[in-house]
């Protein structure tokens, strides 16, 4: 039994220190989230390993006897002991704390002159999203999903409002997300590396629909990205519209 228990606990903790769970994350602050969350689980393990070690240890050297009915040496107190695990978990949360500011900082940092911005609004139950200086809006519509189409490799930012109750812009790829609150400006960068599309969604329960309010990321080359913009332009100056 004893020997089954401390098979099935190694192969836990192995299995948990080789998952690191999150995705390597698909935009430039997405990667930050990453690797925080990368660091966070390389404190982890060890404390994991110990903690789970000390038990094992305590269970198989201080287990009761059938001849052996005395109590295990009593330590009245450890000086040197206390003062290890007091100071080593202070450090640990304070380098924690320092690798945290520091991603924090770099997601939260907006550029001074990004290559485009785009105000994105939520309401009940779609997205608009209005490229600033492009004459292009896009707005998703009951059944078509709307896409919000960026240049690869170039700084977007994100001016997320809402027109009526709270929402969230999540991409789950990205490792973000944003709340939309009423009467607040959100305003964030969005740096995509490479090509691509990407499923995002409303995170925070808005009303009947809100299931509804998918939208979809899509990176392209910049080239790409003005010719969508000037074909964007045409047919919505003809239509005297929008898109979706």
């Amino acid at each position: 039994m004893w020997r089954g228990a401390a098979v099935g606990s190694v192969g836990l903790l192995a299995l948990t220190a080789c998952d690191f769970g999150a995705p390597p994350g698909a935009s430039t602050q997405g990667k930050t989230i990453a690797d925080l969350y990368h660091v966070l689980w390389y404190f982890a393990i060890p404390v994991g390993v110990i903690v789970y070690g000390l038990i094992l240890w305590s269970i198989f050297r201080y287990r009761k006897r059938r001849d052996d009915d005395a109590l295990p040496k009593q330590t009245r107190y450890a000086f040197g002991l206390e003062v290890t695990y007091t100071v080593i978990p202070i450090l640990m949360v304070a380098a924690i704390f320092g690798f945290t500011y520091r991603a924090e900082q770099k997601v939260d940092r907006v550029a001074p002159n990004p290559a485009v911005v785009v105000d994105v609004d939520g309401f009940q139950w779609q997205w608009r999203f209005t490229y600033e200086g492009k004459g292009v809006t896009v707005v998703g519509t009951p059944g078509n999903v709307p896409t919000l189409v960026l240049p690869a490799g170039q700084t977007t930012q994100i001016v997320l409002r809402s027109e009526d109750v709270v929402h969230a812009f999540y991409v789950s790829a990205f490792l973000f997300q944003r709340q939309a609150i009423p009467g607040v400006v959100n305003r964030f960068d969005l740096t995509i590396p490479s090509p691509g599309a990407w499923p995002g969604v409303c995170s925070q329960y808005c009303g009947l629909d809100h299931t509804s309010m998918d939208f979809t990321v899509r990176a392209v080359s910049p080239a790409a990205f003005q010719a969508w913009l000037s074909e964007q332009r045409s047919s919505q100056g003809a239509s005297g519209g929008t898109s979706t």
